[in-house]
């Protein structure tokens, strides 16, 4: 009996040495692996033409490490002793460990997409907005976290109908408790389905007038032309007027020129005419849409509207270009001998007859 109880225990000593073994030499695995084999991989993977293969790699470089820790579980499992690894909660338990695996890569892998679907639109010229893109890589996130949990509960037994009956129950309850949360997630569809704006683009509402950064679900942010990052409610925004000034072809320049009433025809003439060549021969001034004409007699002055517009609507440019011709209409006015208009007023003293009898009589007393 003796000899039996010593075989035994040196059998299980052994099994046990065997799953150590194989579960240190899965761990020496995963340290190959995660320093050598798989820089080896993104290193050949980097060279194909397209980054959608380094992206999944890239994704799936931690899940692949825990795959490791799991398969030497598994197989280490088989010879300890007095475990059972046709456990139904054991197996449950790999089977769940390698689904949560899958779905960390793919939700690691939706982080990146945004920048899948920005190359889409520079390779293949697909309209795939870019104020689109964060609600689709958010969207993908959630159904793959959705599906996961499903599967995972199905695992272990859970009905999943009852599960989902519960979610809508508690939805509904939900949705009137957070009636302006759900307010701004529908103003975020609204403003994603109509695409009144972009990011990046230049908007001016009567809450805000900046630059998009970003857009959520429940709020957009906007920079303003002081640097202050402002958060602005989707459901404001989507019930505000809202201008986008990135979507100007061209920009306008008006304004009225007003020169003296000293002015004779003639020059006035001359310095329309000059208005308008240099107007119409400026290259970034846009042909289409230019007015330079006498336009009224106002009260300090002739008054000259010019009404056109430039070709380019950034700001920098715009004003670079309203500069010239500023400058170029003062050369013109100096070369003409026309000086501008300066609002002034004359002042009439009227001397009634009393005062001037009574200024006569103390003339005449000597007074």
């Amino acid at each position: 009996m003796f000899i039996l109880g010593t075989w035994v225990s040196y059998e299980v000593l052994e099994n046990i040495a065997i799953s150590m073994g194989i579960f240190i030499l899965f761990m020496i695995f995963r340290k190959i692996f995660s320093r050598y084999v798989f820089k080896f991989l993104l290193w050949v993977v980097k060279k194909a033409p397209s980054d959608f293969f380094s992206q999944v790699m890239l994704a799936f470089e931690k899940p692949l490490q825990w795959v490791f820790l799991i398969l030497g579980v598994s197989l280490s499992a088989e010879y300890l002793p007095y475990f059972n690894e046709n456990n139904p909660l054991y197996l449950s338990l790999i089977r769940s460990s390698l689904i949560f695996l899958i779905g960390w890569g793919l939700v690691n892998l939706s982080s990146s997409s945004s920048i899948f679907f920005k190359n889409l639109n520079n390779k293949y010229s697909m309209e795939i907005d870019e104020i689109l893109i964060p609600f689709l890589s958010k969207a993908l996130k959630v159904i793959i976290v959705a599906i996961c949990f499903s599967i995972i509960a199905q695992e272990f037994g859970y009905n999943i109908s009852g599960f989902v009956a519960g979610l809508g129950i508690g939805g509904l309850a939900i949705s009137l408790a957070a009636k302006d949360a759900l307010g701004n997630l529908v103003g975020g569809v609204v403003i994603i389905s109509e695409r009144p704006f972009s990011i990046g683009d230049w908007i001016m509402t009567p809450s805000v007038e900046g630059t998009v950064e970003d857009i959520s679900f429940r709020s957009t942010k906007v920079r303003t032309f002081a640097q202050a990052l402002v958060t602005v409610p989707n459901s404001t925004l989507a019930n505000e007027n809202i201008t986008n000034w990135s979507k100007m072809g061209k920009r306008q320049i008006s304004f009225n020129l007003r020169v003296s009433y000293d002015t004779p025809r003639g020059k006035l003439e001359d310095v329309v005419k000059q208005l308008k060549y240099l107007v119409t021969q400026h290259e970034e001034i846009d042909p289409e849409t230019i007015f330079t004409t006498f336009d009224k007699y106002s009260e300090n002055g002739y008054e000259i509207f010019l009404y056109f517009f430039t070709k380019t609507t950034v700001w920098g440019e715009f004003l670079r270009i309203k500069e010239e011709i500023n400058f170029e209409i003062m050369k013109i006015l100096e070369n003409e001998g026309v000086s501008i208009a300066v609002p002034a007023r004359k002042l009439y003293a009227e001397t009634r007859k009393e005062d001037q009898f009574r200024a006569g009589s103390v003339y005449e007393n000597g007074e």
